[in-house]
């Protein structure tokens, strides 16, 4: 590429001179190419340890003066090809005009500006690009894709200088890190390293220390270990590894992964050396770290954050903190750990002003609220710039909610109350309220919780000390709230936890779950989406719907309000509208308990809202079809047991527990172990902490269980030890009224189990296990993703492959092997492919054999390197076809199953199936009209009149098939069975998938019958002429081709005299009388044992006569004459009717010309031979004559059976052993893994070459 012209003060110092002229030098790099010996060496290890981008530009061009010292570097290049591209524009355009100067200056100055102007030109295009990565990035981008033969579509994050240790020797290199590759390279004295391994093949990424040195990573995937080590900084370089094995991990568990908005915050100057993708994904990092933090929706994005102090006037202090800005919130948080955290929404701002600076208040900012609170910050660096960004964010808020924030009052818990009387413009979402309004009216339970509605007695006055305490609780958060703030808007601290710890009051419950959740926030902002929701999903079947419906009855059946229709309706309705809107989670088991509670303390809309923010963004991926998030928890727990108890960690893993325990208590929160009055108290205290409550928890019953664990003989008597302690676990606080635990009650002996105080168990669980930190959840969270997600895809793997094993000739390991490469080929159309629905086709509700499907594109290149038929650049051809063959629901994919199943028919199997397979590719619906010149031989087999045509020696079940087998189907009708299969499609896309449509498939394929020869329809001649086409090309390579092209021709000879005596088979019934039927079948069976039997005699002869090397060659050396007599004599044999065609021939004519017979007895007069290569050989005329290509037209009634042609080939020793030859799958599935990461030759030291 063109080079801004850089200063080069020794031209020769490691470059060697190839060609020059008075203006220009085109020079090599020592140590690239052949030769070089050990300067060469020495070089190339230096350009690889030392500098990035050196082997980027193996080849330049310098500008020079004769009377000048100094050099300028215009062009490099990375092959010999583009250099003197360069090269010889410059000779050609500039040479003349600068021999016309005189001044030395002029001509560099020249020669500078136009250099610099084609750069511009060239970059005109490029613009984005450009400016996003900056030079010396883009090099090493190039380098990456050249040293790895990558696509341009794989871009580079980032690369970092590192040692990879290879055995006990460290390798110093580059480290790439791309989209979907780490990737690693390293050329030291004359030995080369690279190493690509795919992000989701990732199965642990971890730094740690060893003796060598004190840090490394090390990368593991299912059969190596990886460590790099000698990082200058080693936690970015992690960091960026995690993130990219984490979005890989995410595209393996949901296809929308490949679809991530990649509209990140840029900022204004591109960073030096750091490509755009790095930067987005610092900035994502960041967007998710924010919004975890402060509890907001999924589509807010971070603008940015400052340093600045807050004042709090309920300790009346000057806070340390930082400031962070986004679209729609400001929030604050301290440094000081659970010091304060304050979230301030826009739509709830009236007032910005900077206040009047001072010595004591640098810089303040306030910040008023409709709820009359004022909040001060100050020590803000770039104040002006920060009231500007809020100031832009605010006219945005206004103008897409006038009048929203009006809507949100302090204190007001009930939002259906809030709508009443504000000021909303009209818009289409008021229209369905009002169209909704009578729903609204009519249920109870869309204004108040099922609580409030069947609780009997509402006052605490005569519930004695219950009522006492429950009302001090009350008033203890009423003071909280007079000194902290109510609403969205409150300053939380260290205060607002032990205030949760001891027990929310149940009139506060639903407020302050939906405050700590953030589901307020997203309750506020979507104003009548609920009931639209509930519009939308009534009446609506699907298989969530009926999962759902078996389940409502079995949510809370102890508790009153689910005893009863409005109750059971309420949780209908939430569950359904929330089903509609995810439908990638759809409902899944355990959710029906949650709801159900959040029914209990707030209206339908805010226990919808509750429930989004519970699957969506605090509890992620539990309740997805493989509750992934919950396992993943369960291995954190296992984590945390290894190092919070030792003791009994083993112990545990032995009995198999953790497993069993964990998913119920963490799916459900304890909903469904404990007492509810209990449970609720642990629901409240993880509002507010998130999974790290729920983590101490487990922690503190296990360790509260240890000495009867450590006896536990099995996994069901440790069972019944932590079922009975939970049991036991009360609230004596609870005012409600005692709710009976359908539990098994679990005791041991006469003894009654001794109460543990809900409240007491939560104090020991932050007094022992405090310790854990958010973040560092977060951390364990993505290691054990990684575990889970490649423990999930093995499992599938293992049963996709049972699933199968049993009808397919592959062995265990070699369909393992193969679902990897189809996997492997289907992630990377998903990664290359130009448009992304290979992503959108993947539906993770699928069965595992259904779930990675891959179209003709990705099939054919595939079958390209897989199959043992190698028929050079008619290979593709072949694999259209066996798609075709194979995509029985015509939806243009096919999945692993159907593809095995394919490359089983070419591997396994006797000859017969072979060329069952080979036979079915050369007959619709693989071979298509477009392939075959007449579309009309495409869909018929036979005349019309089958009745009065055919032969009385078709069984009734050839007739049968020729009219009604798939393949001649009426276009009507398959168009018909495509749109069932299209509304099928439609309708599983839009609801869950229904399994028994699958089960009720996979056993009619069960059920049918094996299909036999006989089955097989007949071919036609334009199909033979195909077929043959394929054999030529299919032998083309082998050792043995010459005797493989004499026995074909032998066999396509014959075969075609076979069709010539069919066809009068089929035309003598018309013209004979019927009486004569007999005497007919009679002479025409003698007639075709005579062919068959005379011509196989003289066929056999012929193997053993030598073949003309020349005459093999396909007519180009063939003389007129001989063309001529051929052609008369395949004429003559055809016009005679009855009696052996070979007897035409004299003896000697055959043992002369038994050498041209193969190919002459392909008759121009009965073929059109365009559809024959042109260096395929298989019609006896020269190439170009006329003859081969202006033939008459096919013959419409010529036609041949599966069993003539397996007969045939049975006669030639060649074909058979060709077939039934084996060939090991294995070689080609390591061959295909290489060929996914062809590296670009041109760059490659060729060791062997170098001497010394």
């Amino acid at each position: 590429m063109w080079l801004s012209p850089e200063e080069v003060l020794v031209a020769n110092a490691l470059w060697v001179t190839e060609r020059a002229n008075p203006f220009f030098l085109l020079q090599r790099r020592r140590g690239h190419g052949k030769g070089g010996g050990l300067t060469g060496l020495l070089v190339g290890t230096l350009d690889v340890v030392l500098d990035s981008s050196a082997r980027v530009a193996p080849y330049r061009i310098l500008h020079q003066t004769q009377d000048s010292q100094i050099y300028w570097a215009v062009a490099c290049g990375s092959s010999r090809k583009e250099i003197t591209k360069h090269w010889e524009w410059l000779e050609n355009n500039l040479l003349q005009t600068l021999s016309i100067f005189e001044n030395e200056e002029d001509i560099t100055t020249f020669v500078k500006g136009k250099i610099h102007g084609i750069i511009a030109e060239e970059n005109k295009n490029l613009q984005p690009q450009g400016d996003e990565d900056p030079g010396k990035f883009k090099e090493a981008e190039l380098k990456m894709r050249k040293q790895f033969g990558m696509p341009e579509v794989e871009k580079l994050v980032n690369y970092y200088s590192c040692s990879y240790w290879k055995g006990r020797v460290p390798r110093q290199g580059w480290l790439y890190l791309t989209v979907n590759h780490l990737c690693f390279y390293s050329f030291l004295l004359g030995k080369e390293v690279t190493l690509v391994v795919q992000w989701v093949d990732v199965t642990e990424l971890e730094k740690n220390a060893t003796l060598l040195f004190p840090e490394c990573i090390k990368v593991n995937t299912r059969d190596k270990e990886l460590y790099f080590s000698m990082f200058l900084n080693i936690n970015e370089t992690f960091k960026l590894m995690e993130q990219l094995a984490n979005i890989a991990m995410r595209q393996l568990l949901d296809s929308e992964g490949f679809l991530e908005d990649k509209s990140l915050p840029k900022p204004v100057r591109p960073l030096k050396n750091i490509s755009a993708l790095k930067r987005d994904l610092d900035a994502r990092a960041k967007n998710e770290c924010y919004r975890a933090t402060f509890r907001l929706p999924k589509d807010e994005r971070l603008d940015g954050h400052t340093d600045c102090t807050l004042w709090t006037p309920f300790n009346k202090m000057h806070i340390p903190g930082q400031m962070f800005i986004s679209n729609n919130y400001i929030c604050f948080a301290s440094k000081e750990e659970e010091a304060c955290y304050l979230i301030i929404p826009l739509r709830e701002v009236t007032v910005v002003e900077k206040a009047d600076s001072s010595s004591v208040l640098p810089s303040p900012l306030s910040i008023s609220t409709r709820s009359k609170m004022t909040f001060l910050f100050a020590n803000l660096k770039d104040r002006d710039f920060l009231v500007q960004r809020i100031s832009d964010f605010l006219q945005k808020t206004s103008a897409k909610k006038p009048g929203a924030g009006s809507r949100e009052k302090a204190g007001v818990t009930d939002p259906v109350q809030r709508e009443e009387g504000s000021d909303l413009p009209v818009s289409p979402s008021s229209t369905l309220d009002s169209q909704l309004t009578s729903f609204l009216e009519e249920a109870p339970t869309a204004s108040h919780g099922l609580l409030k509605l069947f609780q009997k007695s509402s006052s605490t006055e005569f519930l004695g000390p219950k009522g006492a305490k429950e009302k001090m609780k009350e008033e203890s958060w009423n003071i909280h709230f007079f000194e902290y703030g109510r609403g969205m808007c409150m300053y939380r601290t260290a205060k607002t936890r032990e205030l949760v710890l001891k027990g929310i009051p149940e009139s506060l419950r639903g407020e302050l779950w939906l405050l700590f959740s953030g589901a307020w926030n997203e309750m506020v902002t979507h104003p009548g989406y609920y009931a639209e929701l509930v519009e939308k999903s009534m009446g609506k079947q699907s298989l969530a719907a009926e999962e759902i419906e078996r389940d409502l009855h079995r949510s809370m059946p102890e508790h009153p309000a689910f005893q009863n229709a409005m109750g059971i309706a309420a949780l209908r309705r939430v569950l359904t509208a929330y089903a509609f809107r995810n439908p990638t989670i759809g409902y899944c088991q355990a959710m029906n308990i949650v709801t159900s509670v959040l029914l209990l303390y707030g209206n339908e809309e805010e226990a919808f809202w509750l429930l989004v923010a519970l699957c969506e963004r605090m509890l992620p991926d539990y309740y997805n079809t493989r509750v992934v998030g919950a396992l993943v928890d369960q291995g954190i727990f296992e984590e945390l047991t290894r190092e919070f108890l030792p003791q009994l960690s083993e112990k545990m893993q032995d009995l198999g527990v953790i497993s069993t325990i964990s998913l119920s208590w963490f799916l459900t929160l304890f909903l469904s172990v404990m007492p509810f009055e209990s449970a609720v108290v642990i629901v409240d205290c993880f509002f507010y902490e998130g999974i790290k409550l729920i983590l101490q928890v487990s922690l503190a019953i296990l360790d509260a269980n240890m000495e009867q664990l450590l006896n536990c003989s099995d996994e069901g008597e440790a069972m019944t030890v932590l079922g009975r302690y939970l049991d036991n676990v009360v609230n004596k606080q609870s005012v409600s009224p005692p709710i009976p635990h359908l539990h098994a009650l679990l005791t041991s002996g006469d003894e009654p189990p001794p109460e543990i105080d809900i409240f007491e168990l939560l104090k020991t669980s932050y007094e022992k296990f405090s310790s854990l930190r958010g973040e560092d959840i977060e951390q364990m969270r993505f290691k054990q993703r990684l575990k889970v997600i490649q423990s999930l895809e093995d499992t599938a793997k293992r049963s996709v492959v049972r699933a199968i094993s049993s009808d397919i000739g592959f062995s265990m390991e070699e369909l393992e092997e193969l679902y990897m490469v189809f996997k492997a080929k289907y992630l990377m159309s998903c990664y290359w492919g130009n448009n992304r629905m290979a992503a959108i086709r993947r539906d993770q509700t699928l069965p595992y054999l259904e779930q990675y499907r891959i179209d003709g594109n990705q099939f054919r290149e595939l079958f390209v390197s897989l199959t043992p038929w190698a028929c050079g650049s008619h290979t593709p051809v072949l694999a259209g076809r066996m798609f075709r063959l194979l995509d029985e629901n015509k939806d243009s994919l096919i999945n692993f199953k159907e593809f095995v199943t394919g490359m089983s028919g070419m591997y396994h199997g006797d000859l017969t199936e072979k060329l069952k397979v080979l036979y079915k590719l050369h007959l619709p619906p693989a071979l298509t009209t477009e392939e075959a010149e007449s579309a009309l031989e495409a869909a018929h087999f036979f005349p019309e009149d089958l009745s009065t045509e055919v032969s009385p020696f078709v069984s009734d079940l050839d007739l049968f098939l020729h009219c009604e087998t798939p393949e001649v189907a009426s276009p009507e009708e398959k168009e018909g069975r495509s749109g069932d299969f299209k509304d099928k499609r439609e309708e599983k896309g839009a609801n869950s998938p229904d399994y028994r449509y699958y089960l009720q498939m996979w056993a009619s394929e069960k059920e049918s019958k094996k299909e036999t020869i006989k089955d097989l329809p007949k071919m036609s001649q334009e199909q033979f002429i195909e077929l043959c086409k394929t054999f030529y090309n299919m032998f083309s390579e082998d050792p043995v081709e010459q005797e493989l092209y004499h026995a074909i021709a032998t066999v396509a000879s014959l075969l075609l005299r076979i069709g010539e005596v069919g066809k009068k088979f089929c035309s003598r019934p018309h013209r004979k009388p019927e009486g004569n039927s007999a005497s007919n079948e009679q002479d025409l069976t003698s007639e075709e044992e005579s062919l068959p039997s005379e011509h196989r005699q003289s066929s056999a002869g012929e193997q053993h006569s030598p073949v003309d090397p020349e005459q093999k060659g396909g007519g180009d050396m063939q003389s007129g004459k001989t063309l001529r007599e051929n052609q008369l004599v395949s004429e003559e044999g055809r016009g005679e009717g009855q009696g052996s065609p070979s007897q035409l021939l004299s003896d000697d004519e055959t043992k002369d010309d038994m050498s041209m017979s193969s190919y002459s007895m392909v008759s121009t007069s009965s073929l059109q031979c365009e559809d024959i290569a042109d260096d395929t050989v298989l019609v006896g005329c020269e190439a170009g004559s006329p003859a081969s290509r202006y033939g008459s037209t096919i013959d419409t009634d010529w036609s041949i059976s599966f069993e003539q042609i397996l007969a045939s080939i049975l006669t030639e020793t060649a074909l058979v052993n060709f077939f039934e030859k084996k060939v090991d799958i294995g070689l080609k599935i390591k061959d295909q893994k290489k060929m996914e990461r062809q590296f670009s030759s041109s760059s490659d030291y060729e060791l062997s070459s170098i001497s010394g």
